[in-house]
C-alpha cells in the first residue's frame, strides 16, 4: 500500500514532491497533507507554511502592496480552514528588492505588504507574531500559520457513500485574472474577490464539529484538488458539473478551473443534507452545495447532465513540456 505522504494527485509537481518524500524517507511519514500537526500535551498545533512570489503568484501593476500581503496570509491560512483548526497567528519571512516600485504615497512596500498581512490575520482573530525581513530580486512573501485544532479533518478520511460539497461559490478568482491578463480594470466585487479571498476559518470550525470525513482548501482548482483529496482516501471522486455553484458570469467548466479560490471541498457522511446545509449557512453566511459523491475506485469522474468530461488540470508549478 502508498504510504499515505504520497498518496498526492496527478501532476509535475506532485511528482516532484513525491520524490522529495522519498529523499526524506521516513522522516517524511507525516507529510502531504494541508497542515502539519504536532500534539503538545492536549493541544494539537497546526502549522502550514506558503510562499508567494513575484511573477508566479502576483504581479505588482495588478496589486496593490496592501493586497499583496493579504493574499499571501490567506493562503496560509486557508490550510487552517481544510484542518477545522483555530488561528493563532503567522510568522513572515519577507524578500523585498533594493530598489523598486514604491508603493500609493510613497509609503515602504515592506510595512504596506505587512499592513495587508496584519489585515487578514485579523479578520480571523489571529495576530503578526514575527518572522525576518531580507532582500531579494523579486518581492517574496512567506507566511507560516499558526493554530490549534481539537479533531483535525485530514484529507484521508473520505469513505464511499460520503457526499462531497463545497462552500461558497468557484469562478470569482478566475474571472478576475481572466480581466487583468486582458487588460481590463478589475473592481467591485470581483476585485475584492480576487485581491482579498476570504480563508474559510468558521466554515471549516463548524463542518469538523459536524463530522466531516476529510477535507481540502481549492487553491489549485476544484478537479485538481479533488484528486488530492481522492488520493489520500483512495476513493473516486465523482463530480456533477450541473451542481457547481458559479461565480456570475462563469460557466461551469470554468468555475471548476479557477484556482485560488480558497473555498473548502469537504466529504461529509451520507446522512449530512439540505436541512444540515442550511443549519450552515444560518451560522456562517455561507452557501454549502453538494455537488458529488465519493465512490470506491481511484482519482476524479466529471460528468455533465451524466455526460463524461475529462476534469480540467489544476494548476501544476511544474508541468510537463
Amino acid at each position: 500500500m502508498t504510504p499515505s505522504h504520497l498518496a498526492l494527485g496527478a501532476g509535475g509537481e506532485f511528482d516532484r514532491l513525491r520524490a522529495i518524500f522519498r529523499a526524506l524517507g521516513r522522516g517524511a511519514r507525516d507529510l502531504g497533507d494541508d497542515c502539519a500537526l504536532l500534539r503538545l500535551g492536549r493541544t494539537t498545533l497546526a502549522l502550514s507554511s506558503d510562499a508567494s512570489l513575484e511573477g508566479v503568484h502576483f504581479r505588482t501593476d495588478w496589486l496593490s502592496f496592501q493586497e499583496i500581503g493579504w493574499r499571501a496570509g490567506a493562503a496560509a491560512l486557508s490550510d487552517l480552514a481544510a484542518e477545522g483548526a483555530t488561528p493563532l497567528g503567522v510568522l513572515v519571512s519577507l524578500g523585498v528588492p533594493a530598489s523598486g516600485r514604491r508603493a500609493a504615497r510613497n509609503a515602504d512596500p515592506a510595512a504596506e505588504i505587512m499592513r495587508g498581512v496584519a489585515a487578514v490575520a485579523k479578520r480571523v482573530d489571529a495576530r503578526v507574531l514575527g518572522g525576518d525581513l531580507t532582500r531579494s530580486p523579486r518581492y517574496l512573501v512567506d507566511v507560516c500559520a499558526i493554530g490549534t485544532v481539537e479533531r483535525p479533518v485530514r484529507r484521508s478520511g473520505a469513505r464511499p457513500g460520503d457526499g462531497l460539497w463545497v462552500t461558497g461559490r468557484l469562478g470569482g478568482a478566475g474571472l478576475g485574472l481572466a480581466r487583468l491578463r486582458a487588460g481590463r480594470g478589475v473592481a467591485g466585487v470581483v476585485r475584492r474577490r480576487f485581491a482579498r479571498p476570504e480563508p474559510r476559518i468558521a466554515a471549516g470550525r463548524w463542518l469538523a464539529r459536524r463530522g466531516a470525513r476529510a477535507m481540502i482548501d481549492l487553491s489549485d482548482g476544484l478537479a485538481g484538488d479533488a484528486g488530492h483529496l481522492a488520493a489520500a482516501s483512495r476513493v473516486r471522486v465523482a463530480l456533477e458539473l450541473e451542481r457547481i455553484p458559479c461565480w456570475p458570469g462563469v460557466a461551469p467548466l470554468a468555475a471548476a478551473r479557477s484556482g485560488e479560490e480558497y473555498e473548502l471541498l469537504v466529504a461529509l457522511p451520507r446522512r449530512f443534507g439540505a436541512r444540515e446545509a442550511r443549519a450552515f449557512r444560518a451560522a456562517t453566511r455561507l452557501a454549502l452545495t453538494r455537488i458529488g459523491a465519493c465512490t470506491a475506485g481511484r482519482g476524479v469522474r466529471m460528468t455533465d447532465h451524466g455526460r463524461r468530461l475529462t476534469p480540467p488540470p489544476g494548476f501544476d508549478h511544474f508541468p510537463a513540456r
